[in-house]
């Protein structure tokens, strides 16, 4: 593992010369690791996952998180970049200002993080942003990824700014409006019939036969790099991070960069522990709440059914048995979101201002449903992931 220190006080006084040492370590030690067997890569290696077929992970560890290191002159979530695999200035040319969204009070016992307030109105510009750069430090010069739309919108908008080829493969069914909005940066896409869950293989099958780069916010871990900002802005907004926390989980990107982040300040003493994070899937595929409630280590096999909640229809999740063990190591509930009340939940939210998409939505759906069974509430963080006029159709 990589551990960087920083250096006596009386040795670095600026964040410039943080950067400086924290690039040297970097560009020495960082390493993907297989998540299976044990492999070594360096990280510019243009293989999706090892050899065996387990999936990458970054063998990659941040200095303790400190406000006093974040660059508070740069208003993106690379102001965080001395605790995140970041190498050289190449994220500047990248970064489109994504990040740094609000916190609002919803009402007494519910805050949102306003994340659709981002470039391509999804947090996923935060593992979008990271995930780019990366490909644009190791020369990538054109990508392949698929997506249910938000990630394959952000991905085709990043890879725009940095001008690298971008081709996205999205399921049947996907918002008309997300289609046009990654047409919108020149990126080619492929409409695949069936389920989302079909769109993925058919994306990694060209991947296989073309040796294409795959950019997949499922795969790549620099993409949770990105989305574990997330927590770090939620801490710095606050001071302190909410008693419960919701997520959405489908493949998991912000649900695995949030317990990174999360990790990462408790080792840090900044948190004296996690706290409850409550993981919302769709009622209609919910192969990790079966899987919970069962206590396996893998997650269930279903059978996806039609669902307003279309970012978190993944039937098949790759990192589930990651995810099902930080599940069980940190007490995390995981609950499904009624599809009656998913509507319900979007018009209470508009009818205070907040337009969300359906996905977004069955959180507080979720919520709502929570609180009928346990009682009120308090002190809830629920992210808004998505903007409203996105998933119209």
């Amino acid at each position: 593992m990589l551990y960087i220190i920083f250096k006596e006080a009386q040795a670095v006084t600026t964040l410039k010369e943080i950067d400086v040492f924290v690039e040297e370590g970097k560009r020495m030690k960082m390493k993907y690791v297989c998540s299976k067997c044990g492999a070594i890569s360096d990280v510019s290696t243009r293989k999706a996952k090892c050899n065996c077929g387990g999936l990458w992970k970054l063998d990659y560890k941040p200095p303790k998180f400190d406000l006093s290191f974040v660059d508070r002159d740069a208003w993106s979530i690379f102001r965080y970049r001395n605790f995140m695999p970041i190498e050289g200035d190449i994220w500047r040319d990248i970064s489109l200002g994504e990040g740094m969204t609000p916190v609002i009070p919803f009402n007494e016992d519910v805050l949102l993080k306003m994340d659709y307030f981002m470039p391509t109105l999804s947090f996923k510009d935060r593992g979008a942003a990271v995930l780019v750069s990366h490909c644009k430090a190791i020369g990538v010069d054109s990508v392949v990824q698929d997506s249910s739309g938000n990630a394959g919108n952000s991905v085709a908008a990043y890879c725009a700014k940095a001008g690298i080829d971008c081709e996205i493969f999205v399921p049947e069914g996907t918002s008309s409006k997300k289609i046009d909005m990654i047409r919108s940066h020149n990126a080619r896409v492929n409409v695949v019939p069936g389920s989302r869950d079909n769109c993925a293989d058919v994306c990694r099958a060209k991947v296989e036969k073309e040796g294409r780069y795959y950019a997949s916010h499922v795969y790549n871990p620099f993409f949770y790099e990105g989305t574990k900002t997330y927590v770090y802005e939620v801490y710095e907004q606050l001071g302190r991070i909410p008693a419960n926390v919701f997520v959405p989980l489908g493949n998991g990107t912000l649900f695995i960069g949030m317990i990174k982040a999360l990790e990462e300040l408790l080792e840090s003493a900044v948190i004296e522990k996690l706290p409850h994070i409550v993981a919302v899937q769709s009622e209609y595929c919910e192969p990790f709440v079966k899987a919970f409630l069962a206590g396996e280590k893998k997650p269930a096999i279903v059978t996806p059914k039609p669902t307003m909640a279309e970012g978190i229809a993944i039937g098949v999740p790759l990192r589930g048995e990651e995810i099902l063990a930080y599940t069980y190591k940190y007490n995390i509930e995981i609950i499904a979101a009624p599809e009656k009340r998913i509507m319900e939940a979007r018009e209470a939210l508009a009818a205070k201002g907040i337009y969300c998409e359906y996905t977004t939505a069955a959180t507080y759906a979720a919520y709502l449903s929570y609180c009928d069974l346990n009682g009120q509430t308090s002190d809830c963080l629920i992210p808004m992931c998505g903007a409203g006029l996105k998933s119209d159709h």
